[in-house]
């Protein structure tokens, strides 16, 4: 079975499927998706909306390792970043403008607040758990972010609220929401991130290694992921997608991450 698996259960990493389609569309690989699986219709949705629906086979056991997939994207974008960046974002964001009922839900979250902002990922699943997000961390990542003028934007899992500081706005679980639930959930979440980054001052985005940061990442936001090792995968695509950094956590790792804000801000 040469076909590649794209999870459409909760249970699996969600950001898995931007590797998935995004290798697709830039080496043609087949996919599958489980019959029944609960987000089964905005899965084939999404692979169809991004010209990707001649991709699909019937589902089948023992599929193809994903392990290559960041690889395939890598190479794409060490060949010409520009085309493999113009290819996302035409099949991954489409050509209509957001649903007005998006930009009013996000103009909602954000109003009052003009300055420039920050994407601060939150993880805190059971799976792989020792990548999940340190509160402690988080707090200084947000001191880091207030202290050079910007705004952070908690996006992901829960977070205490005493971690949310008033000049925040506070986006966790937002992808629980009815807007980001449907049948389009998929295209829906990045333009979020679009309309942020267009209308909304986004700059970038930072946080532990979670796929769901690499969707937007790979439509051209600056990113950077936090790791406390050099990772295999995600590394290949440091040079080679624009704007993705990774930073280890090593004496002195903070003020990268000062500096960098400060390159955002520029």
């Amino acid at each position: 079975n040469r076909a590649y698996t794209f999870h459409a259960d909760p249970g699996f990493s969600f950001g898995e499927g931007w590797y998935l389609a995004a290798a697709a569309l830039f080496a043609g690989l087949a996919i599958q998706i489980r019959p029944g699986a609960v987000q089964e219709v905005p899965a084939r949705r999404f692979l169809c909306d991004a010209g990707l629906e001649g991709s699909v086979r019937p589902y089948r056991s023992r599929p193809a390792s994903p392990k290559h997939l960041t690889h395939i994207i890598a190479e794409a974008f060490r060949a010409d970043a520009a085309k493999a960046q113009c290819t996302l974002r035409a099949a991954f964001l489409g050509e209509e403008s957001p649903a007005a009922s998006l930009r009013s839900w996000i103009a909602g979250k954000v109003a009052g607040k003009p300055e420039e902002k920050v994407l601060l990922w939150v993880r805190t699943g059971n799976h792989d758990a020792l990548r999940n997000t340190c509160f402690a961390e988080l707090r200084q990542l947000s001191r880091l972010v207030v202290n050079a003028g910007l705004i952070p934007i908690f996006f992901g899992d829960n977070v205490p609220l005493e971690l949310v500081p008033p000049s925040a706005v506070d986006l966790t679980l937002g992808w629980k929401e009815p807007l980001f639930q449907g049948p389009d959930m998929r295209r829906a979440q990045l333009q979020l991130f679009e309309e942020l980054r267009c209308r909304h001052g986004l700059v970038g985005q930072m946080g532990v290694t979670t796929a769901g940061m690499d969707g937007p990442a790979l439509l051209g936001l600056p990113t950077l992921y936090l790791t406390q090792e050099r990772n295999v995968r995600l590394g290949k695509w440091v040079g080679a997608v624009p704007g993705y950094q990774e930073v280890v956590r090593e004496p002195g790792y903070c003020e990268i991450i000062r500096t960098t804000l400060q390159q955002w801000q520029q």
